[in-house]
C-alpha cells in the first residue's frame, strides 16, 4: 500500500522510528502541535490537509491523532479512506494502548505528563503565523514570564503570566513517557528539571510503539482502529470505541 500520514508533531520521533520499520510507501506530514491550542478550530485545518491528500496516489490517509479535545470529530474521509487510533489524546498512542493509559491515569491524580516531543516542541513555532495573532492568547502556557512582561509591561505581563499558568497548580506529578529516541536523555533531564522546578514529584514509564507501528503497518483490528470509508466522517461515542462512523 502507499499511506498519507498526517501527524501531530509531538509523535514525530515515535512516528518516524514507526514509518521506518513499515512495509509500506509513506509520506508523512508533521503538523505543528500548537494546532491544539486552537480549539475547535483545529478541525478545518486537519480538514485542509486530509483534502490536499491525491486520491488518485494513496491506498489510506491515517491520521497520528486521537480524538483530541474533540479535535478530530467530524472530520470527513474524501475519495480516499481515512483511519483514526482509538485513542483520547497522545498520551494514550505514546504508552501504545489506551487501556494501559485509563489504568495509570485511575491510579495517578495530578499527573503532567511529558514525551520527547512534548519536551521539544512545546514552544509555539509557526503556529501564530497560521492562525494569526488571536491564537497569541491560547499560547500562554508556551510564554514566558519574560516574554509577557516585554509585551503588557511588568505589572500586567506578570499577571497575565500567573493566569495562564494557574492550572498548574492542580498538578503534583509529572510523568514522562520514555520511547528510546535518539537524545532521550537529554528530554528527560528538561522534564526532570521541570518537575524540579514546579515542585512535582518525578516518574518515568516506558512508552510503547505498538499501536503507532500497527498504524503504519496498515493493521488496523476495528478494536483499535476506526477506518472511514470515503465520504463518511468520524463522530464521537460516550462508549470504549470513542469514535465511530457518522
Amino acid at each position: 500500500m502507499r499511506l498519507k500520514v498526517i501527524s501531530c508533531q509531538v509523535l514525530t520521533h515515535e512516528m518516524s522510528r514507526a514509518i521506518s520499520a513499515s512495509p509500506h510507501a509513506i509520506d508523512v506530514e508533521f503538523l505543528t502541535m500548537g494546532l491544539h491550542d486552537l480549539g475547535a478550530a483545529m478541525r478545518p485545518r486537519l480538514q485542509k490537509r486530509i483534502d490536499a491528500a491525491d486520491p488518485e496516489r494513496f491506498d489510506a490517509i491515517v491520521l497520528g491523532y486521537a480524538l483530541c479535545g474533540r479535535g478530530t470529530e467530524g472530520l470527513r474521509a474524501g475519495k480516499t479512506r481515512l483511519v483514526l487510533p482509538r485513542a483520547h489524546d497522545c498520551i494514550g498512542l505514546l504508552m501504545g494502548d489506551r487501556y494501559r493509559y485509563q489504568a495509570y491515569f485511575d491510579s495517578h491524580s495530578g499527573v503532567y505528563y511529558r514525551s520527547p516531543g512534548w519536551v521539544e516542541f512545546q514552544t509555539p513555532g509557526q503556529i501564530l503565523e497560521q492562525a494569526g495573532a488571536s491564537a497569541g492568547n491560547m499560547l500562554g502556557e508556551r510564554r514566558s514570564r519574560e516574554e509577557f512582561i516585554a509585551q503588557y509591561g511588568e505589572e500586567n505581563g506578570a499577571y497575565l503570566f500567573e493566569q495562564f499558568n494557574a492550572f498548574r497548580s492542580h498538578y503534583s506529578q509529572l510523568t514522562y513517557i520514555s520511547s528510546g529516541v535518539e537524545s532521550e536523555d537529554n528530554f528527560r533531564d528538561q522534564a526532570r528539571a521541570e518537575a524540579k522546578k514546579e515542585g512535582w514529584r518525578f516518574e518515568e514509564v516506558q512508552g510503547s510503539l505498538s499501536l503507532l507501528q500497527r498504524l503504519v503497518n496498515g493493521d488496523w483490528d476495528p478494536a483499535d482502529f476506526l477506518v472511514v470509508p470515503p465520504g463518511a466522517a468520524i463522530r464521537v461515542t460516550l462508549g470504549e470505541s470513542i469514535v465511530d462512523i457518522a
